[in-house]
């Protein structure tokens, strides 16, 4: 009980938010440093790829549930819908994204999965223990 008082409760949609954030800082990264906008459209959409399946499933689970049951079924099929939504984006990539970069969608996508770790240690009034 007093961890859950030291440890503030954080939004999903600010997790999702600093996604998005991180995706578009990465696809102007790549512009700049590469100068082929082909790159930079490649890490946007796989920074997309990642944030649009998070969005869809932070929507559902914050739907409230009735029991336990229905929140554990709750939680696998919206993480499979998640999935399939993720994989269907990848399959679509070559014909929405002009000179696709495999490599840099992928690298776009690492990068925006990771920044939750930037959104988890940037959360406000976290307290530390004596």
């Amino acid at each position: 009980m007093e961890w859950r008082k030291r440890q503030p409760r954080l939004s999903v949609w600010r997790i999702v938010a600093v996604q998005a954030v991180v995706g578009v800082l990465a696809a102007l990264l790549a512009l700049l440093l590469t100068g082929r906008a082909q790159w930079a459209w490649s890490v946007g959409y796989g920074g997309l790829s990642v944030v649009v399946p998070a969005a869809l499933f932070a929507r559902a689970m914050a739907r409230r549930r009735t029991s336990a049951g229905a929140a554990v079924a709750g939680l696998f099929g919206w993480e499979l819908v998640k999935i399939v939504v993720t994989v269907a984006m990848l399959a679509a990539a070559p014909r929405l994204v002009p000179g696709l970069s495999w490599l840099a969608l992928l690298a776009g996508m690492v990068v925006t999965m990771k920044a939750y770790w930037i959104a988890l240690l940037a959360r406000p009034g976290v307290r530390r223990t004596d």
